[in-house]
């Protein structure tokens, strides 16, 4: 790792890529959160649940694919029980385990509010770049994954998103 100071272009760089990031993330969370009854937290929790078949998840599998803390997780899987859009079951395959589940209530409101999503993805990132910087991108993502889980796998802990 270089301990070398950083220059203008790096710093650039790093501080462009957190505040772009932080920017759309805020706008099209406060969109969405303006248009439906969902969190930004609920839509994340609900997206991962729906793309899990049947739409289950044990706790630990749901927060690592999320990258959340199981506190966090449990705590907002509560409010979300609360008002019927998961619930927690018990286990099929481990009589002491658990699941979170979606509901149908969950269902409906992802279905609902995906459409939303997306048009607020589109109008505040897609429709700001052009096709080549898309691409460009999508290069420069899978660049930093492929180093950050190679630094990971070197360092011995693997990163939870890492194949």
């Amino acid at each position: 790792m270089s301990t070398e100071h950083w220059n203008a272009r790096e710093s650039r760089a790093w501080r462009g890529l957190l505040d772009a990031q932080r920017l759309v993330r805020e706008r099209v969370e406060r969109e969405l959160a303006r248009e439906t009854d969902l969190s930004p937290q609920d839509y994340t929790v609900l997206v991962a649940l729906t793309e899990a078949p049947d739409g289950r998840l044990r706790p630990t599998d749901l927060a690592a694919a999320i990258s959340w803390e199981k506190s966090r997780l449990s705590n907002h899987t509560v409010r979300m029980e609360k008002r019927g859009l998961v619930t927690r079951e018990g286990c099929r395959d481990d009589g002491r385990g658990s699941v979170v589940a979606v509901t149908d209530a969950g269902r409906a409101a992802i279905r609902s509010a995906a459409p939303l999503h997306r048009a607020h993805v589109r109008k505040y990132f897609i429709d700001a770049l052009t096709a080549e910087q898309q691409e460009a991108l999508i290069d420069i993502s899978a660049s930093l994954i492929r180093h950050v889980t190679a630094a990971g796998r070197a360092e011995g802990r693997a990163t939870a998103d890492s194949p």
